[in-house]
């Protein structure tokens, strides 16, 4: 009996086997709201001085996307609440959106990368200061 519940729990485990949880981190959500709009630093119309973390639809690494699920927060961009908006009402896909402003369709991933690979240099660096 008790090989036969060890048996159901391993296949259990194996058919349900959820994915790892998702890289979060609060303080690099908070750098990205402290840049500039995208759109708005690549000399489009400026449209709000409040800036959000739009977190990618397609991300980059393809991490963290499932049913209901948003990326990881390594995958999010600075947008002004006026494109952000626009993103997700007017196209709902991020290569549509960067396309319509005459941008590579993966600005967004290639920007995202950047911007958490220069953070992440940051945070190294300044740990290492001796003041």
């Amino acid at each position: 009996m008790m090989r036969i519940i060890h048996l159901l729990m391993l296949r259990k485990k194996y058919l349900f086997n959820l994915p790892n949880k998702r890289y979060k981190d609060e303080s690099h959500l908070k750098w990205i709201r402290t840049l500039p709009c995208l759109l708005c630093k690549a000399g489009f119309y400026s449209h709000s001085k409040e800036v959000q973390a739009h977190h990618l639809l397609k991300p980059y690494d393809g991490e963290g996307r499932g049913m209901g699920m948003r990326s990881t927060d390594r995958n999010a961009i600075p947008l002004c609440l006026h494109h952000h908006a626009q993103l997700h009402t007017k196209f709902g896909n991020e290569f549509k959106f960067f396309e319509s402003f005459g941008l590579p369709a993966d600005f967004g991933q290639v920007w995202a990368k950047k911007l958490f690979e220069k953070k992440r240099f940051q945070d190294e660096v300044d740990d290492d200061l001796p003041f």
